[in-house]
């Protein structure tokens, strides 16, 4: 929505989880947030996906929106802050909700890329703030990146993963922060070596994503890099190292620089994707996405 601030507030009970999602929009409030949600709401709800502790009916009445910033955090005890990806704009934000909120009330950031000392660099009281990082789309994945800020307390950071837990998530927690946390890292990896393959023309775009949609990610989508190293030994992953450390290493060794995603190499690579799915089918493509998810997320969650 454009022109639009975001802000979830939390208040947690050890029945239940009031869940609020506030919207506000600086020119006008808009409604529509309410039969979107009902209509993924009422989605989920049929495939008995839904997550947390409250049925659809309760978590829909738990949706809201606000005109002014003081209404949208009165009785917050957690704050999930949801704009775009502009620096000024979080900092600015996150600066008018402290002085709105209470000393012991969380602050965080949905941001994907930005560091919490970036992002809170001017509250008062960092030692409350973190990055809970979710991935998208969010109603399907349940992963959240839980980032502390170098002042960030244990307790914050054990009450946010509390939440995360309770609300149907899965929270995984960085001891420090970094750039591009720990998702991205490992997902820039992946993208670089796979744009340097197609660049330098070992495989083409299609094939490179079949490696991962019928190769690696069949056996990712359930267990870890870690994990499936582990179970790929008869000794488990000490005895994979040995036998494959080195060879891991010569590999490794042979990577190049990161690649150059501009110029007329990369517009060859785009114009290929293009081929493969059309911008007009995008729409499509990404409905297929999700719904491919969304069964993935039922067995998942049946098994």
């Amino acid at each position: 929505m454009e022109n639009t601030t975001d802000v979830h507030k939390g208040a947690l009970s050890p029945v239940s989880t009031p869940f609020l999602h506030v919207c506000l929009i600086r020119r006008k409030l808009t409604l529509t947030l309410t039969p979107v949600c009902r209509q993924e709401v009422g989605e989920l709800d049929k495939k008995a996906m839904l997550r947390g502790p409250l049925g659809a009916s309760q978590q829909l009445e738990l949706l809201s929106a606000c005109e002014d910033l003081h209404s949208a955090l009165e009785g917050a005890f957690y704050v999930q802050e949801c704009v775009f990806e502009d620096l000024g704009v979080k900092q600015s934000l996150f600066q008018d909700v402290e002085a709105l909120v209470g000393s012991d009330v969380i602050l965080s950031s949905s941001t994907s890329c930005l560091v919490p000392s970036a992002v809170f660099s001017r509250v008062q009281t960092p030692s409350r703030c973190l990055v809970a990082h979710p991935v998208n789309p969010p109603y399907l994945v349940k992963l959240v990146e839980l980032v502390p800020h170098p002042q960030t307390s244990a307790a914050v950071m054990d009450a946010a993963q509390a939440l995360m837990n309770q609300v149907g998530q899965v929270p995984v927690r960085l001891s420090r922060e970094l750039d591009g946390f720990a998702l991205n890292r490992i997902q820039m990896a992946v993208i670089a070596e796979s744009w340097r393959l197609v660049q330098e023309g070992v495989i083409s775009v299609k094939d490179v994503d079949l490696v991962m949609s019928e190769g690696l990610g069949m056996r990712y989508a359930f267990i870890g890099p870690m994990e499936t190293m582990h179970l790929n030994a008869p000794q488990g992953l000490g005895d994979y190292m040995q036998r494959y450390g080195p060879g891991i290493q010569r590999v490794l060794s042979s990577f190049g620089p990161t690649p150059d995603f501009s110029g007329d190499q990369a517009q060859d690579i785009v114009k290929e994707m293009n081929r493969l799915i059309p911008q007009e089918q995008l729409s499509a493509h990404i409905e297929r996405r999700d719904q491919l998810l969304s069964l993935l997320s039922q067995i998942k969650k049946d098994h």
